[in-house]
């Protein structure tokens, strides 16, 4: 079976000389060796300050609303990315408030924005979905408007400059995702990057229980540490990265050219460079979907509906209004894999199952 991704694998060799290094140190964790090397060349590899790794990206995100001191508020966020997304802002006794999505570009839409902040309203947690940049600006015009704070939900950015700048230096904090199925992960893991030197201060202290000196517990802190076998390999993914994205642009390319007059593609931010960590379709209806699904399933490819479901719909949030364009859209849309040289066959499938469909050779227009 084909999965839509394949957890890369580094330099065996090279991750047991990490290994080797650990055993005859005996220091697994408690910021150890590996972890401060990791921060360190995390941020000059991204171009950022006040880098922090932390224990998984759901784990980051809580934090991000933890180290902020909110507390029943609400947050403006997105209704379509990854569930933790939500999950995160609910765990942490916040409100979640859907502003719907941009129909093109996935990401939510700054018009639907402003009209939801009340006296209440603590944050903007936007994603950037698919890596794909959000419209930075307008969101930062909002938030300086509003005194709000912005955390960008930054999980499949990683390898994202906006405007020349890495984008995770956008917002009062982002966050990305070291999970195994990234382009650059940790196995588990993710990293926040903190705007204000005080507060980057306060997070080092908050991720190790609010322990600031040995003896000393200054703050009710939580376990959020990354230890050094995840970052043995993410020094060795560091390395490999490049060319990880290398073969993944490749991939993107081909798809792009093959598939762009017969599917939906993600309208992408002219201001940013691009992640080629997802390659999203979009259907003209959730029938021509299904028959692409199922078609594929057959040929042993397996494909996933990213995201599904719309989060406006979860059974722990509460909505006023429906967010037509993310629910839509989360009946639409494929992720296909971009690995073990499948592209050619899986772009064969999609052609041949909406033409036969379609019942005659015509191309799909959107």
């Amino acid at each position: 079976m084909i999965y839509v991704t394949k957890i890369y694998m580094p330099n065996k060799e090279k991750f047991k000389a990490y290994i080797d290094g650990i055993y005859e140190s005996g220091w697994l964790t408690n910021n150890g060796p590996l972890i401060q090397q990791l921060e360190k060349r995390l941020e000059e590899y991204l171009g950022v300050k006040n880098l922090l790794c932390l224990s998984n990206g759901t784990d980051a995100l809580q934090f991000a609303y933890r180290l902020l001191g909110f507390e029943d508020k609400e947050v403006i966020t997105t209704p379509f990315s990854f569930v933790s997304t939500t999950s995160a802002i609910v765990v942490e006794r916040l409100k979640p408030i859907f502003a719907d999505i941009d129909r093109e570009s996935y990401n939510i839409n700054p018009k639907n924005i402003e009209k939801l902040i009340t006296k209440n309203t603590c944050a903007i947690a936007p994603c950037h979905v698919f890596g794909n940049a959000c419209d930075i600006e307008e969101i930062d015009k909002i938030a300086q408007k509003h005194n709000l704070k912005i955390i960008y939900d930054a999980s499949h950015a990683f390898d994202v400059k906006y405007k020349g700048k890495h984008i995770l230096n956008y917002g009062d904090i982002s966050v990305v995702s070291f999970h195994s199925t990234k382009i650059f992960h940790t196995i588990e893991g993710a990293a926040i990057v903190i705007k204000d030197d005080t507060l980057y201060e306060k997070a080092k202290i908050l991720r190790n229980y609010g322990i600031d000196t040995p003896d000393s517990v200054s703050m009710l802190g939580i376990n959020a540490k990354m230890n050094d076998i995840q970052a043995a390999m993410g020094l060795c993914m560091l390395d490999e990265v490049d060319e990880i994205s290398k073969e993944r642009k490749e991939s993107h390319q081909f798809y792009t050219k093959s598939l762009n007059k017969y599917v939906q593609l993600q309208k992408k931010n002219p201001n940013s460079t691009q992640s080629y960590s997802y390659f999203p379709i979009v259907f003209q209806s959730e029938e021509d979907r299904e028959k692409v699904q199922s078609a594929l399933l057959k040929e042993n490819i397996s494909v996933r509906q990213y995201f599904k479901p719309s989060l406006d719909t979860l059974p722990y949030v509460e909505t006023k209004e429906i967010m037509h364009n993310s629910r839509d859209l989360s009946n639409r849309i494929l992720v296909i894999p971009m690995h073990s040289n499948i592209e050619s066959k899986v772009s064969t499938i999609i052609k041949e199952t909406l033409i036969k469909e379609s019942e005659c050779k015509k191309e799909y227009s959107f």
